[in-house]
């Protein structure tokens, strides 16, 4: 995509901050990788104007764009608050030697903050750019037969997927007919939790109300087939694209209320915040959801238009087109 556009792609070496580097093999790797990228990378930073870094887990590029005397900005989607505060200072530390960092959520940038303060006065925030589908399709008239669920992300603890199977088992104990389609793949690694979630499954009696549908570059066609999108994450999301997606595709939407996803939804009257371990908070959400059908229509309707007007991607590439060209002359 970058060539189609008239850009030139240039793969090099780098080093990457992982959990792994904490261990001893994987800090030698780390060492290795950033001993091997030091002559390639300063070759390309030394013909370039700017240094655009899209992590902080990136930080050799950071700290050679600034012993270069090139302008450096850093794009921050990652907020780590669980982490102990001496490992987001090692993490963040790189950032003091930006110019200006962009974050994608008030709620990344407070993390960021709470590391180091002096990193307020060079750090903004610019919302994701979230590109919804070419034609929302319009939310059933009346929900005839069980109630469609979807949950779309990857297949890990964290995400929150059993949350969703477990509320699914409830809503059908309580006599409210639910069906949920999963869309999405483990993480290299995590193949046994996907074992232990379609046995979880099996177990409970519910092959015929789960789907695993895998993974999916067409979200939209899962989104279309649903009435209503969960997003019942376990830990802190540095933001929400996935609910706003929900919100594009013109679904209600139920997320877990922290961290960057209470930011996500905020202002939609179609999306409920639910405490992600209350699974009897989300039964209650679903089941409003079922009762007021009507009216959340009628919301999700309007949201879409306001989700349109936050999100667009090209106000998004416009807010970043702008702030690099003010990098680069100095301003």
């Amino acid at each position: 995509e970058i060539e189609r556009r008239g850009g030139r792609v240039v793969i090099s070496p780098a080093p990457v901050i992982r959990k792994s580097a904490l261990r001893p093999l994987g800090m030698v790797r780390l060492l290795t990788t950033a001993a091997r990228s030091l002559v390639p990378s300063i070759r390309l930073i030394r013909a370039a104007d700017m240094v655009y870094v899209s992590t902080l887990t990136v930080p050799s590029w950071i700290i050679l764009g600034r012993l270069l005397r090139r302008p450096v900005v850093c794009h921050v989607h990652e907020s780590e608050r669980a982490a102990p505060i001496w490992l987001r200072r090692i993490l963040a530390g790189p950032l003091l030697a930006a110019d200006h960092l962009l974050v994608n959520s008030e709620f990344s940038r407070g993390v960021l903050l709470e590391s180091y303060r002096s990193l307020g006065p060079k750090s903004e925030v610019v919302y994701n750019g979230v590109p919804g589908p070419v034609t929302a399709v319009p939310a059933r008239d009346s929900l005839e037969g069980p109630i469609r669920l979807v949950f779309v992300g990857r297949l890990s603890p964290r995400k929150g997927p059993q949350v969703a199977v477990e509320l699914v088992r409830r809503l059908i104990a309580a006599d409210v007919p639910a069906r949920l389609d999963i869309v999405g793949s483990v993480f290299p690694g995590y193949e046994w939790f996907e074992d232990e979630l379609r046995h979880t499954v099996a177990e409970a009696g519910l092959a015929d109300a789960v789907t695993f549908s895998g993974f999916s570059d067409d979200v939209w066609r899962h989104l279309a087939n649903a009435d209503v999108a969960l997003v019942p994450s376990q830990g802190d999301e540095p933001f929400g694209n996935t609910a706003v997606e929900a919100v594009l595709a013109g679904r209600p939407v139920i997320v877990s209320s922290s961290s960057g996803l209470d930011e996500a939804v905020s202002g939609y009257t179609s999306a409920q915040r639910v405490a992600a371990d209350d699974i009897e908070g989300w039964v209650a959400a679903v089941t409003s959801i079922v009762r007021a059908w009507p009216e959340y229509r009628r919301r999700v309707a309007a949201d879409v238009d306001a989700a349109h007007a936050r999100h667009a991607p090209q106000i998004y590439q416009q807010a970043m087109a702008d702030r690099l060209e003010e990098l680069v002359a100095g301003k």
